[in-house]
């Protein structure tokens, strides 16, 4: 159990394992749209003073999601070439952390110029539109004939797990992250077993996960400043959730302050 005591900077899991159930905040019980929250002990991690909130409340969730997703889930390693398919909130710092744990190409996919854009300033090394015809050729370009190792799905499309299995190469693995409560269909099973692919279940971040980035943060190896896209009052979320959904000024997070 975590030790705190009172003025310690603290950042709080988006959730926790509860008799063998994992409880998500905002969802299982009550989240953190408000000036005070309630939580067990066990899920409060210690910030230290190098780490701003604003820049601290997104690391659960929005960069721990994406974060276990390549490190556990996926288990990328360096040199390995990964496709990231929408570059919001969850993909931005999906390249950002893909970076860090070398993986290359960097390939991001989205039908936004703006959000391709975000993806090559995060570290993308292409950013394609998966709705262009050359779109398999330049895949199989960027990965000289192999295709991908992984694929990361944030998008939670029918249309992008489609595209994103035949783009994986011998042994790729694609990593469902976004949420979509469609059954998953694969057009040519037999050249998927032929081929030794996988598709892997993810949902959300395990414990090690959050400490894991703050000490990242702490020791410089990853800057959430360009992260945070605005900072809004709390009396202001209604606003924040319509800016969110309409993508007014191309936000990445909003953090609202009580």
């Amino acid at each position: 159990m975590t030790s705190a005591a009172a003025g310690d900077r603290v950042v709080i899991q988006a959730g926790y394992e509860h008799r063998g159930a994992t409880l998500t905040m905002g969802v299982d019980y009550d989240g953190g749209w408000a000036d005070y929250v309630v939580v067990p002990a066990g899920v409060l991690v210690p910030l230290g003073d190098d780490i701003p909130f604003d820049q601290a409340s997104i690391i659960p969730d929005a960069v721990s999601t994406p974060w276990a997703a390549i490190s556990s889930t996926a288990g990328v390693r360096a040199g390995e070439a990964v496709g990231v398919w929408g570059i919001g909130g969850l993909g931005a710092h999906g390249v950002q952390l893909l970076r860090l744990v070398g993986a290359a190409p960097i390939i991001a996919v989205d039908p936004l110029p703006e959000a391709r854009q975000r993806a090559l300033d995060y570290g993308a090394d292409y950013a394609l539109d998966p709705l262009a015809e050359d779109f398999s050729g330049a895949v199989k370009a960027a990965t000289d004939g192999r295709g991908l190792d992984a694929a990361l799905d944030f998008a939670g499309v029918d249309a992008v797990r489609a595209q994103a299995v035949k783009s994986l190469g011998r042994h790729g693995r694609l990593v469902l992250v976004g949420l979509s409560g469609t059954p998953i269909t694969i057009s040519d099973s037999t050249g998927f077993s032929y081929a030794r692919k996988q598709i892997l279940g993810h949902y959300g971040s395990e414990a090690q996960h959050v400490p894991e980035l703050v000490k990242l943060a702490r020791l410089g190896r990853l800057d959430f400043a360009k992260s945070v896209s605005a900072r809004i009052p709390l009396r202001d979320a209604a606003q924040a959730v319509k800016q969110l959904d309409a993508k007014e000024g191309n936000p990445i997070r909003l953090v609202l302050i009580p």
